[in-house]
């Protein structure tokens, strides 16, 4: 057996993790082997869990902080397609040898930066330590209104389809730390970078969607992948209006230079943006909303009957600026 010489298990959670469910009815302080979690009365329990792992999820060099937010960020981006508000987390972590202290306190140290911005608190989790690659789970706790839950599965032929934030910039990011984009300025790299590493989950407007949007997700696999899921839970198919779809100043200079195209903003994903439908009426309150909020909810497309003949794997369709159905080689990122 291998002699450990940093920190054990329950030094690690004492000092690191403890922490971060101080005041949270139920957690116990992280002393117990559960915690107890109350809901609101009239409310349901909505339940969520992502795994990232070092080298599929995330690049290996990334930071500890980094790392931290983007694995909360894209549990709550769950939270927030299903119009549910924040309530609890647990967390899972295979660490490497190569796990340091410091490694754990800027890790440590994000989770409670985003605990304080979305208001959640950790309630629990298992440390445990792996010979690679560094493996984290994070499983999180929602609540709703009982029944007022978006769901993907509501989507109507004649619904307008919506999307918030804007698209494509991850993805584009994530080609700047792997491969560089030469074209783009460093400003624009940081941007994108930046977008890759820290999404921000839209979970004030997920909460204003219930009641207004009839069916949602977010946007992980890639934007016309998470529509076609839409799509097949519905019954529906979909069509989207590239000219229409939100790009950041970022990701047009890129384009214009070349060194991005559609087809990386349409499927690349990891964009944690919202993708919704709703009916074409609900416009105006879609803009006050935006307005509120300060953020942008731009009408991308339509959805349409779904015939017998279609493709399952083809369901949503893409027209250019001059209405020409566009040919895709895929649609977004799949996982096996």
């Amino acid at each position: 057996m291998t002699q450990q010489t940093g920190p054990g298990e329950f030094e690690i959670i004492r000092r690191f993790f403890a922490p971060l469910a101080a005041d949270m009815p139920g957690a116990f302080e992280l002393t117990d082997d559960a915690a107890a979690v109350t809901v609101p009365p009239g409310h349901t329990l909505v339940v969520t869990s992502d795994a990232l792992v070092a080298g599929v999820h995330f690049l290996a060099n990334d930071t500890a902080a980094d790392v931290a937010a983007k694995a909360l960020r894209v549990n709550l981006s769950d939270l927030a397609s299903m119009g549910a508000d924040p309530l609890a987390y647990t967390l899972a972590l295979a660490l490497t040898r190569e796990t340091n202290v410091a490694w754990l306190e800027a890790f440590a140290a994000s989770l409670a930066e985003d605990q304080r911005q979305f208001g959640i608190r950790l309630v629990g989790g298992d440390t445990v330590a792996t010979p690679g690659p560094l493996t984290l789970s994070i499983c999180a706790f929602g609540c709703v209104r009982q029944g007022t839950e978006l769901r993907r599965s509501a989507a109507r032929p004649g619904d307008a389809i919506f999307v918030t934030g804007t698209i494509g910039d991850a993805a584009l990011g994530l080609i700047a730390l792997q491969k560089g984009l030469a074209a783009a300025t460093a400003a624009d790299c940081d941007v994108l970078v930046g977008r890759y590493h820290r999404p921000t989950p839209r979970v004030a407007c997920g909460r204003r969607l219930v009641g207004l949007a009839h069916a949602a997700i977010d946007v992980s696999d890639g934007l016309l992948a998470d529509l076609g899921h839409i799509c097949e839970t519905s019954g529906v198919a979909a069509v989207v209006e590239r000219e229409r779809m939100p790009l950041s100043g970022a990701a047009r200079a890129v384009l214009a230079a070349g060194a991005g195209d559609w087809p990386t903003i349409l499927t690349g994903g990891d964009d944690y943006e919202l993708l919704f439908t709703a009916p074409p009426d609900a416009e105006m309150a879609l803009a006050e909303i935006s307005a509120m909020l300060d953020l942008p909810i731009t009408r991308i497309g339509r959805v349409v009957e779904r015939h017998p003949a279609d493709n399952p794997e083809r369901l949503v369709g893409v027209v250019d600026g001059q209405g020409r159905m566009m040919t895709m080689a895929g649609s977004g990122y799949r996982h096996f």
